[in-house]
C-alpha cells in the first residue's frame, strides 16, 4: 500500500476554492482503480496541545493506493490534469509525501 500526505497552503483567503474544486473531484477520484482513501483535512479547532496546526490557509490531502502504478495513474489522469490547472493559481505552496509502511 501506498500513502501519500499533501500539504497544501492557499493563498490567502483562497482554501473555500480549493476544497470546491477538491470536493467536485472526490467521486472521481474515488472510482479509480486502486484508490483506497482520498480525502482532504484541516485543522480541528482545539486540537489541543498536541496539535501543530496548519493554519487557516492550510489543509492536507490523505492518500491510500493499493500500488504506486495506481498513484502513476492517478497523477496522470484527465480529472486530477484538469483539477491542478483549476487551482494552480489559488496554491501559495505544497508538499507531497510519498510514503510506504515501515
Amino acid at each position: 500500500m501506498i500513502h501519500v500526505v499533501a500539504i497544501i497552503i492557499a493563498k490567502p483567503g483562497q482554501r473555500g476554492a480549493i476544497l470546491e474544486a477538491f470536493h467536485a473531484n472526490v467521486a472521481t477520484v474515488h472510482a479509480e482503480h486502486g484508490c483506497i482513501e482520498y480525502v482532504p483535512v484541516i485543522d480541528l479547532p482545539d486540537g489541543g496541545t498536541i496539535q501543530t496546526p496548519i493554519g487557516e490557509d492550510g489543509l492536507m490531502v490523505i492518500e491510500k493506493w493499493e500500488s504506486v502504478e495506481a498513484l502513476r495513474a492517478h497523477a496522470a489522469a484527465p480529472h486530477m490534469v484538469a483539477y491542478s490547472a483549476k487551482i494552480r493559481d489559488l496554491v501559495a505552496s505544497r508538499a507531497i509525501h510519498v510514503l510506504s509502511p515501515a
